[in-house]
């Protein structure tokens, strides 16, 4: 089992930044790979970043490509996502998510085992 724990949510002004952590417990953080999700009011769960569990590859949506950096911290068992230039469009309740390594489709919310309760990023316009 991983237990996840997401902080780092509020609200911010559109063009503001916040920073995401998620702190992992359990088993060995460092084998998996991990991904930032999320789910605005009335729509599906999304996929937002990933980052490899040896950290040499990071992947984005599209909508997210140039404002937002994942990165990880396997010593301090903790993924970040730094969000800049947010807008209103960025609202949502953001969740991470633990994927074994050798599932490769990392955009698919059900090639992850492990996920936190989430925590709300709110843009203001």
């Amino acid at each position: 089992q991983v237990q996840l724990v997401e902080s780092g949510g509020g609200l911010v002004q559109a063009g503001g930044s916040l920073r995401l952590s998620c702190t992992a417990s359990g088993r060995t953080f460092s084998n998996y790979a991990m991904g930032w999700f999320r789910q605005a009011p009335g729509k599906e769960r999304e996929f937002v970043a990933t980052i490899t569990w040896r950290a040499d590859s990071t992947y984005y949506a599209d909508s997210v490509k140039g404002r937002f950096t994942v990165s990880r911290d396997n010593a301090k068992n903790t993924v970040y996502l730094q969000m800049n230039s947010l807008k209103p469009e960025d609202t949502a309740v953001y969740y991470c998510a633990a994927r074994p390594p050798y599932r490769g489709t990392y955009y698919l919310a059900r090639e992850y085992d492990y996920w936190g309760q989430g925590t709300q990023v709110t843009v203001s316009s």
